[in-house]
């Protein structure tokens, strides 16, 4: 089957299947539209920008009964992740997020020489490194070969398969129950949330420990995150949505953290629906946080379209006064976000000249969709930019501190989330 041929028979099928991936029920009400968009990972060599490229609908939904926000499954994860182009270990802060986290858990959840962690869509082992380094028992689960392949040379046994309720049979008939699950940003990655809870549930041990982190569908709304929908991310949670979830497959929320990582995130703690654990304070706090920003009520995220327009036109306004005065524009990061920015405000090389990123893999490639050429950071000092346009905002304070130097220069970065906002280092060096 061709591209096109490929991409109408996914979006005949999205259309034919428009039901709640956690509930069932027909998905009736638009989240937000933010047109076609080819897959945001899907990096061009320079002997295939030539080419046609597949695309696909970006058209957010939201369930009236449960609330959970998604995109029809157009793009299989087999066709995403069969060879991906995200390696968490390029982002030092995420790093140092994930080494914080694995010396919180160990001491709070008695971990062991005779304990065992499972982190599923583990990634190139950025985070189970510091368990490995503490001498506790751990498994990855990551189905991308190339990445999971960084993580193997590391000395972390990995699993490169997608994780679900077969493979956890199947670990737990090889005596691999875990004292601990953790899923850092994978839960939006599932386009069967239903079997994939029902996995852990099943590789669970008793008095075991699930954490969870993902972004906070709250922030995305309040902070007009728009660029963090694309293909591979299905679904977007509130606390209220995980509870329905959890409560399906037997667990129950005991604890809960807010944190700043991808521009607002949540981490839960699971644990089977017996467990007498206590409920600590926090979680209601949030629900209630919840229920008081109208995560409970459908015209709180149907609304969200048109903030998505608006910080498009504000976006396309700022570029379009920086070049109309002869201004030079590069941009800093190539993320899958990025690219989502790119397509739905249809800024490509009238606007970026090029980009750059830390990741080897992306270097001489172009981005998706735009065509904007990919090099390595050292590339800024050559071209020494006017602008810099940081399309992993998430990021921002990292990225400033380590390109501060373009302040030689008199360069400045600019954040285009929430909304367009000039920073000049020099200022921020005062």
């Amino acid at each position: 089957m061709d591209a096109r041929s490929e991409s109408m028979a996914c979006s005949t099928k999205a259309k034919a299947e428009q039901h709640c991936r956690l509930c069932n029920t027909r998905l009736h009400h638009t989240f937000v539209d933010l047109g076609m968009s080819p897959p945001c990972e899907s990096f061009l060599t320079a002997d295939a920008v030539d080419e046609m490229e597949s695309y696909y609908p970006l058209h957010a939904f939201v369930c009236e009964a449960c609330f959970l926000v998604q995109l029809p499954e157009h793009v299989s994860p087999q066709n995403i992740f069969e060879e991906y182009a995200y390696f968490s270990s390029y982002s030092d802060s995420w790093v140092a997020h994930a080494k914080l986290y694995c010396e919180t858990v160990i001491p709070r959840f008695s971990l062991g020489s005779k304990s065992l962690v499972v982190e599923l869509a583990s990634n190139d082992g950025y985070l189970l490194q510091h368990l490995l380094a503490a001498e506790i028992p751990i498994l990855g689960v990551e189905p991308a070969l190339n990445v999971a392949q960084i993580a193997i040379d590391k000395g972390i046994p990995t699993i490169t398969q997608f994780f679900g309720s077969h493979l956890a049979r199947v670990m737990v008939s090889n005596g691999d129950q875990a004292d601990l699950i953790v899923g850092n940003n994978v839960l939006a990655q599932v386009p069967d949330l239903n079997d994939f809870v029902a996995g852990m549930t099943l590789l669970l041990k008793p008095q075991g420990v699930i954490t969870l982190e993902f972004p906070h569908v709250a922030e995305l709304i309040a902070e007009r995150q728009f660029d963090t929908i694309y293909h591979e991310h299905f679904s977007y949670f509130s606390l209220l949505t995980i509870e329905i979830l959890a409560a399906r497959h037997g667990l129950k929320v005991f604890d809960v953290d807010q944190l700043p990582t991808h521009g607002g995130s949540l981490r839960v703690y699971l644990v089977h629906a017996n467990n007498p654990v206590p409920c600590e304070a926090r979680v209601k706090q949030l629900r209630d946080q919840e229920h008081a920003a109208g995560l409970d009520m459908l015209e709180t995220y149907t609304a969200f379209g048109m903030a998505a327009r608006q910080s498009k036109r504000d976006l396309l306004s700022f570029l379009i006064g920086l070049k109309n005065a002869g201004k030079t524009i590069c941009a800093y990061g190539a993320p899958g976000k990025g690219n989502t920015l790119l397509n739905y405000c249809a800024i490509g090389t009238d606007f970026i000249d090029f980009a750059v990123d830390r990741n080897p893999y992306k270097h001489d490639r172009f981005t998706p969709g735009m065509h904007i050429p990919i090099k390595p950071v050292e590339e800024l000092n050559r071209a020494r930019p006017d602008y810099v346009l940081i399309l992993p905002w998430n990021l921002k304070t990292e990225i400033i501190a380590q390109m501060r130097s373009i302040s030689d220069w008199g360069g400045k970065f600019i954040v285009p989330i929430p909304h367009a906002v000039e920073i000049d280092p020099k200022e921020l060096a005062s």
